[in-house]
């Protein structure tokens, strides 16, 4: 009777050793796959997720464009139908007329410190109320009080020897008020003036 065939040892061991390298070589073949289609999902999860991001600040940028766009045309209509600021109040008409009499001497008939007799003039033939004084100074008590300078304003300032009065017609790139009044070296005259010697901002009174 045959003895079954044994196997020496060293050759056994080295069988056992090749059957585990191909099972450890094969089974991380199998992974890679199953590894790379996990990366893939969450490759295409974070790139949906970039985009939403992305398109929640367009949508959020667009929205602000569109209110300050809004803004803005209801802020230039709003100057195109009332002539300028303040001219909701009758303001630019008052320029209109005080304009009219530039570079004509002096319309009033008073010989001096006429300023406030012209204001009065012009505000009377625009259909206001003036203040009916002869003094610069009776303006800033008069009409409606505003806070800074605006076209068809009033402004009341101070100078030595008396104080001066005349209408707001543009204000420069410094915020200074242009300003057209009369008994300007003795003559109606448009001219700018510091904003730090206007003490009062009134606007006319219907």
């Amino acid at each position: 009777m045959k003895r079954p065939t044994t196997l020496p040892p060293l050759r056994l061991a080295a069988l056992v050793m090749c059957t585990a390298a191909v099972a450890a070589f094969s089974n991380p073949a199998e992974a890679r796959p199953r590894h790379h289609a996990r990366h893939h999902v969450g490759q295409h999860h974070t790139s949906k997720h970039h985009a939403h991001r992305h398109h929640v600040r367009h949508s959020a940028r667009w929205g602000a464009f569109r209110a300050q766009a809004q803004q803005f045309g209801e802020t230039n209509a709003s100057m195109d139908s009332s002539g300028g600021f303040g001219g909701g109040f009758g303001g630019s008409n008052v320029v209109a007329e005080a304009r009219s009499f530039i570079g004509k001497g002096n319309p009033t008939g008073r010989s001096r410190l006429w300023c406030a007799r012209f204001m009065n003039m012009v505000l009377q033939k625009t259909g206001h109320k003036g203040t009916g004084s002869d003094m610069a100074s009776s303006f800033a008590r008069y009409g409606h009080r505003v806070s800074g300078p605006q076209v068809g304003a009033i402004a009341v300032m101070s100078r030595r020897g008396g104080g001066h009065v005349g209408v707001v017609s543009g204000i420069d790139a410094k915020g200074n008020p242009i300003i057209i009044s009369g008994n300007h070296g003795h003559r109606v005259a448009e001219a700018t003036y510091s904003r730090g010697r206007v003490y009062a901002y009134v606007m006319p009174s219907s």
